[in-house]
């Protein structure tokens, strides 16, 4: 069987949310695979952008548009006419969330709705790979690993947002997709890190900048626990998932986690910690009083990627802030290209699979 390197090739991939950080990796990986890359998303920031610095708009094809206009979504899947589609377009902060929950709910919701109502309708699109959240269980407080059969829930509207999302996208799968031979699936990653990310409100992105500045790193909730992982980490297994259920739809459809293993999971002070030893600079102020509510410990247990889609992971907490500082470190200061500071790392990644086969 043919492994993930060669199935991607000359394959027609639609990415929502690709001017996004995650979508932005995502594409830059598909371009490596040799696929036909289509993308849709917001007009990126032109000063501090991924998708602006990898200068992915002259490689792909690229629509600028919302992803709740569900006429202009319909019109551009039906002139590419892609074959396998990641759905990343999302509002994808949890204090921003607090401010406009109805906008998060409308892009986190109705932009899935109008994803899953556009492909039901057109036989070319053989596979789908829906992103949510790590955020979407009820979480109970407790230092647990969830799987994909715990209760799903959140209190804040970002969580309940894409919570909201996993019971639509399963009402899809077992209502349309089982009938309609596409292979749907939903997925569900950790604290996603990686180079190039200057989002606001994101630990890593907001140490880079009070270090470039010479200002103290404002460490909010510092004694929390997150699942820290690299970017390329999750999205190997979204590559992973894509290809199978599109060969297999009925066997391989359905909700994955894919987060890091137990050794990743530290606290956020941990972290701010180990970013300033390898930086070699940067002061930190912990505030333990916040005025919205996150969730304390999370972590999602990924037995069922790894046992069913033989996916793994790679990279251990410190592993992954490394090569995100390193990231940085290289544009930053050694004035490397943005580009070539992620396909170097990419590639990297990828000779670790060198013979590693996806069956």
């Amino acid at each position: 069987m043919k492994n993930i390197n060669n199935f991607y090739k000359n394959k027609k991939v639609l990415v929502t949310g690709a001017t996004g950080f995650k979508g932005s990796w995502l594409c830059a990986w598909l371009i490596n695979l040799g696929a036909k890359v289509y993308a849709t998303g917001h007009n990126p920031n032109k000063n501090k952008n991924l998708f602006q610095s990898l200068k992915l708009y002259k490689k792909i094809k690229t629509n600028i548009f919302d992803i709740r206009d569900k006429k202009k979504l319909d019109l551009y899947i039906k002139k590419v006419m892609p074959q396998i589609i990641f759905h990343l377009a999302a509002q994808p902060l949890v204090i921003k969330s607090y401010k406009e929950p109805f906008i998060t709910f409308d892009v986190n919701y109705r932009g899935t709705l109008n994803i899953l109502e556009t492909t039901r309708k057109y036989k070319f699109i053989k596979s789908l790979v829906c992103v949510t959240s790590d955020k979407v269980y009820e979480n109970n407080f407790k230092l647990k690993k969830y799987n994909e059969v715990d209760k799903l829930g959140g209190i804040d509207p970002y969580s309940a947002s894409k919570a909201s999302t996993e019971i639509l996208i399963n009402s899809y799968l077992e209502t349309y997709f089982k009938k309609k031979k596409c292979g749907l699936s939903s997925v569900r990653a950790g604290n996603v890190i990686g180079g190039g990310d200057w989002s606001e409100n994101r630990l890593i992105p907001d140490c880079i900048k009070a270090i470039s500045k010479n200002k103290k790193i404002i460490i909010r909730n510092p004694n929390f626990n997150r699942p820290w992982q690299h970017v390329l980490e999750p999205l190997y297994g979204y590559l992973i998932l894509a290809k199978k259920q599109y060969e297999k739809p009925f066997k391989y459809s359905g909700a994955y986690n894919f987060g890091p293993n137990e050794k990743s999971l530290l606290k956020v002070k941990e972290i701010a910690r180990y970013i300033t030893q390898i930086w070699g600079k940067g002061k930190i102020k912990l505030i333990n009083k916040y005025k919205f509510h996150e969730q304390k410990n999370l972590q999602i247990d990924s037995s069922k990627s790894k046992k069913i889609l033989n996916w793994k992971n790679l990279y251990s907490a410190r592993n992954a802030v490394q090569i995100t500082i390193q990231w940085y470190f290289g544009v930053i200061h050694k004035k490397k290209s943005p580009e070539d500071m992620t396909i170097s790392q990419i590639k990297n990644y990828i000779k670790k699979f060198k013979n590693y086969r996806v069956f």
